[in-house]
């Protein structure tokens, strides 16, 4: 229609843009009245538009109308949305760093009804997606779990000292500390999050620790028939110093947290905190509130009284009976076990040690995975395939997924389809969409479902097979380990840096090829194809000089007729029944370019143009391919091979990627670089940090201890209950198959500071005996029969209190679980080693000490005698 009249595109846009122009403003005076002048400078309605002028030819008058269809549309959709098989919009809202989710989320929903009211009735919106149900779960799995392990304790402490009395004093210090702890939490700026909670969780068993000790010790002086007054400054003050220290070894070994680098950091030092305060506010209390309840609420023993006919006092002293034997059967083990002290300590040391045999066995995790009740499928056809024909596809997949997951079990299926323009969109898409041919399949699961991680194993057995020539994967759905990714769909990233991208290519396809052969690695692609379908204009530019035309004129007529005129001509024109200003846009339908031949006979307009001219005459066409994205890290071009991982540990697959990768880097061109990134990179990092700090954090105990007990033989004796810590944290991972992990070594960490604080009650008494009557094995075997009680309480309410942890039940329980089972395995050994190693130890080591003060209390007497 524009050659038959001898117009060019520009021509339209020109008479649009001069046309259709900002509203004027300006006043007139006439009379005595003052008026504003308005123009017809804008038409008001799309057929004003469409009756623009153009140009007058042979004495007619062209309007737009004549040669372009004016109409309310779109650009070329790009992006298809889809909820259950209906098209729809998603709106995708992200909160900043320092907001609370909840708070971000509740502000949402308050705004639904209010936007309802101002959108068509017809327009319905759904709240499809919302990561505050996860935390809200998670949060109240974690307070469960408080809850239960505080009442298992009260509980288990009830059943020990038999006096409800007692029973209240312990109770009360807990909520009263775990809230000094969230107050100066929050003075320090953090939130209620699952770390913080999980760290006053952990901190529940801890936190009964002092105010027992000094409950158990202030009952032990009203046995002995001491007065109630003299028996709290008594009992309070004997232990006031080993309880400070105990307190002080569990608070010092979260020190290296704060020396963590990286997400490790900003995950752990919350719960780091939170332990630390709580902790502290722990030993106040039992130094002060503790004995000032027990003033009042205890009384001093009546051992002539009537025994209580109540059944609750005789099952306590039904209790108490058979525990004194199990006592008596302690200390006569104990004093053969000391009395075998050279055999003994060696093996009980070999036997720890050869618990370590089972580290390679366990395998490494950098966090558990949990199950959200969701998985995304990510689905990737043919490069350069329309996106009307990768939406045919997904509802081919999507009906696979449904014949394969039970029709009660799914709960909704939303279909991202393709790539929005939006800049921003893109910037937060993580699943690696590249344009059309990608689509992500979000399935949402009922709550009574099936193991999520089953389905996802048969999808990816089975889709490949029944769509062939289509690429699937997996990507993360919980929100802890989309964190974790740093962004990247996948936990494994060899990433190839060069600038020669094709030799990289080629050494990547061949790294790709060896990496199928790994057991476990699972979903690998290459994140950038090169199979993107190009048509290449080769414009001669001698052909078309003669003809009056430039370069520039083939690039800018081809960009309006296939990209509209947009880029080059932005218009905008104003809906005045809504007040928005829309795009004005010029382009050819794409209806009219479907073929090669319709490509060739685009007219190419010039205002010096000799005669009208199509791209046929002026340049030859020829088809190529290219990558369709390109990624730099740090500028430099880069290839990422991306992995996922199922059915092994992140640990055992890294080592032999890394050899795989190790074996290739020989191969390529120089000036490229490969390494592995991802998940592992942040998991090794934080094992380094965190092993490291399980060996600092013991140096830190041993020399506190020291500067305590002014000696350096006594801090070992105390410390030699650690191996037996760390071979039962071993021994018990690999009992219930939990892999090691970032909150295992937390636990392990944890669990260091706690068995030193248990050796430390045994050893401090053993000291004072042995002081007392210079007898190291009678001084060993008294402290064992002394502190079985106290050791035996802590000990049970710290494993009791980790219990409901460590069954890892609830939404999102699997994270913190591998910390609660470190910490009981650990603990459970290190009681045993406290109870009947350290002593040992310490008869062994105090011996010769004791038999040299013997020998010179003989000496001695022997002199006074022939004097």
């Amino acid at each position: 229609a524009l050659q038959s009249k001898g117009l060019a595109p520009s021509d339209v846009l020109q008479a649009m843009s001069d046309q259709n122009v900002v509203q004027p403003g300006g006043t007139a005076k006439i009379g005595e009245d003052e008026y504003d002048i308005h123009i017809n400078s804008a038409p008001k309605t799309l057929a004003g538009l469409s009756a623009l002028p153009i140009r007058q030819v042979n004495g007619a008058t062209v309007y737009v109308r004549d040669v372009a269809t004016v109409a309310d549309g779109s650009i070329p959709q790009t992006n298809i949305v889809r909820q259950d098989g209906r098209r729809g919009v998603l709106i995708t809202v992200l909160k900043s760093g320092s907001a609370s989710t909840l708070s971000v989320v509740a502000g949402i929903r308050a705004l639904l009804p209010r936007i309802a009211l101002t959108v068509p009735p017809e327009l319905k919106m759904t709240l499809i997606g919302d990561q505050s149900v996860f935390v809200r779960a998670s949060i109240a799995g974690v307070v469960r779990e408080a809850v239960i392990a505080a009442v298992l304790t009260g509980l288990m402490i009830l059943l020990f000292l038999g006096s409800w009395r007692s029973t209240i004093i312990i109770a009360i210090s807990i909520p009263l500390s775990i809230l000094t702890s969230i107050i100066v939490l929050g003075l320090l700026g953090q939130t209620i999050n699952i770390m913080t909670l999980g760290g006053l969780a952990l901190a529940v068993g801890i936190l009964v620790d002092d105010a027992t000790v000094t409950i158990e010790n202030i009952e032990r002086y009203l046995e002995r028939g001491d007065p109630l007054y003299d028996s709290i400054l008594e009992g309070a003050a004997q232990i006031s110093v080993p309880a400070l220290v105990s307190t002080l070894c569990i608070c010092i070994v979260f020190l290296p947290m704060f020396f963590l680098s990286g997400v490790a950091r900003y995950l752990f030092v919350p719960l780091a905190e939170a332990v630390v305060f709580a902790m502290l506010a722990s030993y106040v209390l039992s130094r002060t509130l503790v004995p000032t309840m027990a003033m009042y609420l205890l009384k001093a023993h009546d051992h002539h009284a009537v025994p209580s006919r109540n059944p609750l006092a005789r099952l306590q002293r039904s209790f108490e009976r058979g525990f004194e034997r199990v006592r008596r059967g302690y200390e006569d083990l104990l004093a053969r076990l000391v009395g075998l002290r050279t055999s003994f300590v060696p093996i009980f040391l070999v036997a720890c040690l050869c618990a370590f045999l089972l580290v390679p066995f366990l395998g490494q995790n950098f966090f558990p995975s949990t199950d959200n009740g969701s998985f995304i499928l990510h689905v990737r056809v043919k490069s350069g395939t329309r996106i009307e024909e990768t939406a045919r596809i997904c509802d081919q997949i999507e009906q696979s997924i449904r014949s394969q997951i039970p029709a009660n079990e799914i709960d909704t299926v939303l279909d991202n389809i393709g790539l929005p323009y939006s800049t921003l969109n893109y910037q937060h898409a993580t699943s690696g969409l590249i344009g059309a041919g990608d689509a992500d399949i979000t399935v949402s699961l009922k709550p009574d479902h099936h193991p999520t991680a089953d389905y996802v194993a048969t999808l990816r057995r089975t889709m490949p097979a029944a769509f062939p020539g289509v690429l699937f994967y997996f990507l993360p759905a919980d929100i802890v380990t989309q964190i974790l990714n740093f962004g990247l769909p996948a936990p494994i990233d060899v990433q190839f840096e060069g600038q020669d991208i094709e030799a990289n290519r080629v050494i990547a396809d061949k790294v790709l090829n060896e990496l199928r052969h790994v057991p476990g690695l699972v979903d690998l692609r290459i994140q950038q194809p090169a199979d993107y379908p190009v048509l290449t204009v080769n414009v001669d530019r001698t052909r078309a000089k003669q003809a009056g035309l430039t370069e520039l004129n083939v690039g800018n007529s081809l960009l309006n007729m296939l990209s509209g005129s947009t880029q080059l001509t932005p218009m905008f024109y104003l809906n005045w029944k809504n007040g928005v200003s829309y795009n004005l846009v010029a382009q050819t339908p794409q209806y009219d370019i479907t073929s090669l031949n319709q490509l060739e006979n685009i007219p190419i307009a010039s205002p010096t143009a000799k005669q009208p001219e199509i791209l046929a005459d002026v340049a030859s066409i020829t088809r190529s391919a290219e990558m369709q994205v390109v990624t730099h890290y740090n500028i430099r071009r880069t290839l990422d091979i991306y992995g996922n991982v199922q059915g092994r540990d992140l640990g055992s697959i890294s080592a032999q990627v890394q050899q795989i990768v190790d074996a290739n880097r020989a191969a390529l061109p120089r000036g490229s670089f490969v390494r592995v990134r991802g998940q592992v990179e942040t998991m090794r990092s934080s094992y380094f940090g965190l092993i490291a700090g399980l060996g600092f954090a013991i140096v830190l105990v041993y020399l506190l201890i020291v500067v305590n007990f002014q000696s350096w033989l006594d801090p070992f004796i105390i410390i030699t209950a650690l191996p037996a810590a760390l071979a039962g944290i071993v021994l018990f991972l690999f009992a219930t198959h939990t892999t090691l992990s970032v909150p295992a070594l937390m636990g392990a960490i944890m669990c260091m500071g706690v068995a030193t604080a248990n050796s430390i009650l045994v050893v401090s008494f053993a000291k004072e005996r042995y002081v007392a009557h210079h007898d190291a094995v009678l001084a060993a075997v008294e402290a064992g029969a002394t502190r079985f009680r106290p050791v035996m309480m802590t000990a049970l309410a710290m494993i009791i209190g980790m219990i409901p942890m460590a069954l890892g039940a609830g939404e999102g329980g699997e994270q913190n679980a591998p910390l609660g089972r470190a910490v009981i395995g650990g603990l459970f050994f290190a009681t045993i080693a406290t109870l009947v190693f350290v002593p040992s130890v310490f008869a062994l080591l105090h011996s010769r000490d004791s038999k040299r003060d013997t020998a010179d209390s003989e000496s001695q007497h022997t002199i006074t005698a022939d004097a």
